[in-house]
C-alpha cells in the first residue's frame, strides 16, 4: 500500500530528525537565539522553548529532504507555524483580479541574455526593509518597485512611505493582506506618494493622514501585469529591459529558511500568501534563480534575500507580476 508507505517513510524521516540534537545542543542554540535577538519570555519561557525545539527539528527534517534550500534557527524559530502565519503573511486579501487590458506586452529578444543580472548592481533598488509584524508585504513590494521604477525613469532613488499606503489604501486590508496593483492605483489615484522619512511607518494600520504638498516628483499613471500564467522567459526579458518586479508568492515554506535554493524540491506551494520583489537573476549550484528581496529585514536568508528557482513556478513566482508605470524625467 503506498499510503503506508509513505507514512512509513515519513515517520523514518522524523525520527531520524529527532535524533538529532542534544538537550546541550538545544540548549545552546536556545541561548544563542535569545542574545541574537533580544528576547526575554518571562513565564512563557518553557512554552516557547518547546516550540524553538519543534522547529529545530522541522528545520533539520527539512534539510534531510530538501537537496538545495538550507534551513535552520531563525528570528521566527519561537513562533509556530500559524503563528508565523499570522503575524507575518497575508491572512485575507481581495480577490485576485485578472485584466486582459492590464497586461504588459512584452517583447522577447532574439540575443541571449546573461547568466546573472541585477538592478542592484545599477543603484536602482533602496536597502531591504523590515515589514513587523504586520501582513503588509503586498504595500512593502508595491513601493519598493515604485522605488525602482522612478529610479530608473531619472528621479533620485528614494524610499518611499509604506504607512501612506496602509492607511490611505481602501480596496486592501492593511496588515492583514492586499495586492501590490491596488497599492499602485491608490498611488495613481491620490495623486503622488510622500516619503518614508515624511510619512513613517509604524507596522500597525493607522488613520490617513496624507500632506500632498510633501509628495515626490515621480508620478505613478498605470499598473500592468507582466504575466499571469509563469511565462517566465517573458518575466527576464521584461526585468532585464525595464525594471525589478512585484511578486506574489506562497512564502509558508519560508519561515527557516537560512540559504541556498527554493526549488522543485522545497514542496513550496501554490497559495499565494505574500508580496516581494524581483530585482534580478544569477545561477547558484548550476541552477538558473530569481534574486528576490524579502521584506523581512536583513537578518533572515541572505541578508534579507532569497534565492527562487527560475522556470517551474516555484512557490507560484509567476502568478500575479505586476510593475507600476510612471512618466520619465527627459
Amino acid at each position: 500500500n503506498k499510503m503506508i508507505y509513505k507514512l512509513a517513510t515519513l515517520l523514518s524521516l522524523i525520527a531520524i530528525s529527532f535524533g538529532r540534537f542534544t538537550d546541550s545542543q538545544y540548549k545552546s542554540e536556545w541561548s544563542t537565539f535569545k542574545a541574537t535577538y533580544n528576547k526575554d519570555y518571562g513565564m512563557e519561557e518553557d512554552n516557547r522553548f518547546q516550540i524553538f525545539k519543534n522547529n529545530m527539528d522541522i528545520a533539520a527534517l527539512k534539510n534531510s529532504t530538501d537537496p538545495t534550500a538550507n534551513y535552520g534557527v531563525t528570528k521566527f524559530s519561537d513562533l509556530t507555524e500559524q503563528e508565523f502565519r499570522s503575524t507575518y503573511l497575508m491572512t485575507n486579501i481581495p480577490e485576485v483580479e485578472h485584466n486582459e487590458k492590464r497586461m504588459m506586452n512584452v517583447i522577447d529578444l532574439p540575443e541571449a541574455l546573461p547568466t546573472s543580472f541585477d538592478w542592484r548592481d545599477k543603484n536602482m533598488v533602496t536597502p531591504v526593509k523590515n515589514q513587523g509584524q504586520c501582513g503588509s508585504c503586498w504595500d512593502f513590494s508595491a513601493t519598493e518597485t515604485i522605488e525602482s521604477v522612478c529610479a530608473i525613469a531619472g528621479y533620485d532613488l528614494t524610499k518611499l512611505s509604506e504607512q501612506q499606503i496602509l492607511d490611505c489604501d481602501t480596496t486592501d486590508y492593511g496588515c492583514d493582506g492586499g495586492w501590490p496593483y491596488h497599492a499602485y492605483a491608490y498611488v495613481e489615484q491620490a495623486g503622488g506618494i510622500e516619503t518614508e522619512s515624511d510619512y513613517p511607518y509604524t507596522a500597525r494600520d493607522g488613520s490617513c493622514d496624507v500632506n500632498k504638498a510633501d509628495f515626490v516628483k515621480c508620478k505613478v499613471k498605470s499598473w500592468k501585469y507582466v504575466t499571469q500564467n509563469a511565462a517566465e522567459s517573458t518575466m527576464q526579458s521584461f526585468l532585464y529591459n525595464n525594471s525589478p518586479m512585484s511578486v506574489c508568492v506562497d512564502a509558508a515554506t519560508w519561515q527557516f529558511y537560512t540559504g541556498g535554493v527554493i526549488s522543485t524540491s522545497s514542496n513550496c506551494g501554490t497559495s499565494i500568501d505574500h508580496c516581494v520583489q524581483v530585482t534580478g537573476w544569477s545561477e547558484q549550484s548550476s541552477m538558473p534563480v530569481w534574486n528576490v528581496r524579502n521584506s523581512w529585514g536583513t537578518s533572515w536568508g541572505i541578508s534579507g534575500y532569497l534565492y527562487v528557482e527560475r522556470g517551474h513556478d516555484v512557490c507560484a513566482i509567476g502568478q500575479v507580476v505586476t510593475v507600476p508605470c510612471v512618466d520619465s524625467t527627459s
